[in-house]
């Protein structure tokens, strides 16, 4: 039995280190991501660098004789006037929210060129379209990640910084409103189910990646779970002067439970608590 390469573009990064447990990952280098205030500021550059990135990339995977690719792209890549829940058929159905512009359409362009090396080579070029990320080796600077590990490194800060003042007097302001809506999935579930789609997803055609719609959670409802993963003892506030962004963007998985019934994802809660006690015991070596 001949061996198996498997590549994995961006190893270092949270998917990526993610996918480490389950095979060998070389040469990293695979996209450009941000939080919403990041891509808010640089849609152009989201635009350009992810444009010659997933161009490279399925180009050179073709000249190579690279039997399947997949690519990763983001719930958030789709329309944001929209019925919901969102399915794959939807992608291309109308613009994406104006934070995101940049992003959202250089990573629509994947699920348009897998198509062509399909249509003219008959390659297997797939794309798996996830929920929002999170888990050990994310980026946690709050300037530029998402809305996770931002808060997570912004807590951490708020609970080791100026030890003088009582826990209990102090505030964790939360940005925005707390009203929208998210789907998150643990990173190293994620992982499971790439490895799972490599192995048994033959099609060019996109599939979702998500947990199930009712484990959608707040944001306000994120940063109490937040709280407890952290023991903190003080005070929630919402700063309604920063943006919200899209309000919801609700994922259906039953392309996903169709084929793979059985999954577990792991539970929010004990995800949030494990990526807390991942970011205390590796502060001092992680990105931010």
């Amino acid at each position: 039995m001949s061996a198996v390469i498997v590549l994995v573009t961006g190893g270092t990064g949270l998917v990526g280190k993610a996918l480490e447990e389950e095979v060998r990952a070389e040469k990293p280098a695979a996209a450009k991501v941000g939080g919403l205030f990041h891509n808010m500021k640089n849609n152009l550059d989201f635009l350009r660098e992810n444009l010659h990135i997933n161009d490279n990339v399925l180009q050179t995977a073709h000249s190579y004789g690279c039997t399947k690719v997949i690519s990763c792209l983001s719930t958030c890549i789709f329309p944001d006037k929209t019925n919901y829940p969102i399915d794959e058929t939807m992608i291309h159905d109308g613009p994406p929210h104006q934070s995101n512009y940049g992003y959202a359409y250089a990573k629509r362009l994947i699920d348009i060129e897998n198509r062509g090396y399909f249509d003219k080579h008959g390659c297997i070029f797939t794309s798996v379209i996830p929920c929002n990320i999170f888990g050990p080796h994310d980026n946690f600077n709050s300037e530029i990640s998402h809305v996770i590990p931002g808060m997570i490194n912004r807590m951490y800060k708020l609970k080791t910084e100026n030890l003088d003042i009582e826990e209990s007097f102090k505030i964790f302001k939360i940005y925005g409103s707390g009203k929208p809506l998210r789907q998150f999935i643990y990173s190293l579930d994620l992982a499971k189910l790439i490895i799972w789609v490599l192995r048994n997803y033959n099609s060019v055609d996109p599939i979702i990646l998500s947990t199930d719609e009712q484990n959608e959670v707040s944001i306000a409802e994120l940063a109490k779970s937040l709280a407890m993963a952290f023991n903190f003892k003080g005070k929630l506030e919402f700063d309604t002067n920063k943006a919200d962004g899209q309000f919801k963007k609700t994922a259906s998985n039953k392309k996903l439970r169709a084929l793979y019934p059985d999954f577990q994802f792991t539970n929010f809660d004990t995800a949030l608590k494990d990526t807390v006690n991942w970011f205390q015991a590796n502060y001092h070596s992680l990105r931010r």
